[in-house]
């Protein structure tokens, strides 16, 4: 990278921290991190990764290895994907007792009773996803 990319990098990485969207990792995947310039001049901070690597959001650059504590829209695709599969996770439910917007799951129900009797419906539905991911 270039001294102004570099320096562009570790600013951008700096607010990341300072707004609690990333951390120091010690996970042993990275992604490429590039900077590419804005059709306004300025620059963004891209996170390069292939599609088997979605899950893999960490990314390493010479000021250190960090992961997303947040959904990244820097991402290309990231929301639809997250939205993608969270639509495929709780199909059978979807505008029964479910909506599915982004990164927020709604359970919706008429009573508590019911309310507890959705979201254990919806833990499992999330734990038996996690399991065949």
């Amino acid at each position: 990278m270039a001294l102004a990319e570099l320096r562009e990098l570790k600013a951008q990485i700096q607010e990341l921290l300072d707004k609690g969207f990333i951390c120091p990792s010690a996970s042993p995947c990275g992604s490429l991190v590039l900077v590419v310039n804005k059709n306004d001049g300025s620059m963004r901070m891209c996170v390069d990764y292939r599609h088997a690597d979605i899950p893999k959001t960490t990314f390493r650059t010479r000021y250190g290895h960090y992961e997303f504590l947040v959904m990244s829209f820097g991402l290309i695709n990231a929301p639809v994907a997250l939205m993608s599969l969270m639509n495929g996770v709780f199909k059978p439910f979807l505008d029964s007792f479910v909506i599915v917007f982004i990164d927020d799951i709604l359970v919706y129900s008429k009573s508590e009773e019911e309310h507890a009797n959705h979201l254990r419906i919806c833990f499992v539905c999330s734990w038996e996803a996690n399991a065949i991911c």
